[in-house]
């Protein structure tokens, strides 16, 4: 299967670490994957900040870059939510000044290609379980972990538990229950910057329930939530290492799990 590394511009710029992870984690069962240089930001903080425009234009270069794939695969919920729930309607040719309020705008000019594309758009734990079927990927981690379900992956793409069976699965790994797991973290993207004082109190919350689970790691598909939750361990210096996903399941005894030992 010839699969598309989506990387996703946090992951990119903050924390490449996890796209290598994703790579050695899908090579290991037996995928081509490649990485298209020409990929781009898929438009999220445009859209959410009112640059419909600018956010279809990054739609469509999506398309032109990962139509030829057989899968693409991205180490974040948040975005492949973006790519599954909002290309179909950025699609769609803007409505004209006037028309009625709940008219449904035509197709696009490139309305074919998005509903061929965007079928084809995973989160990593989808992907592994609902296309490879699989949950027990050879890892190693001998770690109390517990695992912080982000919003996008929990209430847009609805992964359930399919990244706790994957962590379930993983060889010395001690999965915990987060109380009020199903708690934003207050990040939210741009709700963090535009609502700073409420942010800081619901991640506050979240993390006060990550410490007392008296893991050694916070877990989560989303490096944003992560970075968020994560800054606040470290001001407290709580002694909450926070980890990707990804980076959990590539681990392995050859001492794969270094990052988290420091």
């Amino acid at each position: 299967m010839r699969v598309a590394l989506f990387i996703t511009c946090v992951n990119d710029t903050l924390f490449p670490g996890t796209g290598r992870a994703v790579v050695t984690l899908l090579r290991r069962l037996g995928c081509d994957v490649e990485f298209p240089r020409a990929q781009t930001c898929c438009g999220q903080m445009h859209v959410n900040t009112g640059y419909p425009e600018e956010g279809r234009r990054l739609a469509r270069h999506f398309v032109d870059v990962f139509a030829s794939y057989d899968a693409v695969v991205a180490p974040s919920g948040s975005c492949a939510a973006m790519v599954r729930e909002q290309y179909p309607r950025l699609a769609r040719t803007p409505a004209p000044a006037g028309a009625p309020v709940g008219e449904r705008p035509p197709p696009g000019p490139f309305a074919a290609e998005v509903a061929e594309t965007v079928p084809k758009v995973y989160e990593l734990s989808e992907f592994l379980v609902d296309v490879l079927g699989v949950t027990d990927v050879g890892a190693y981690f001998p770690h109390r972990v517990t695992y912080h379900p982000t919003c996008h992956s929990l209430r847009g793409l609805r992964l359930q538990d399919r990244p706790t069976r994957l962590l379930e699965q993983v060889r010395g790994l001690e999965l915990v229950p987060l109380r009020g797991a199903d708690e934003c973290c207050g990040f939210g993207g741009t709700f963090a910057l535009k609502n700073p004082a409420i942010s800081a109190a619901m991640c506050a919350d979240k993390v006060h329930n990550v410490v007392t689970t008296g893991a050694e790691v916070l877990c989560a598909a989303d490096n944003s939530c992560l970075m968020h939750i994560g800054g606040a361990l470290a001001r407290q210096r709580a002694g909450v290492r926070i980890m990707h996903l990804a980076e959990i399941l590539a681990a392995t005894e050859s001492g794969d799990d270094r990052a988290v030992r420091g």
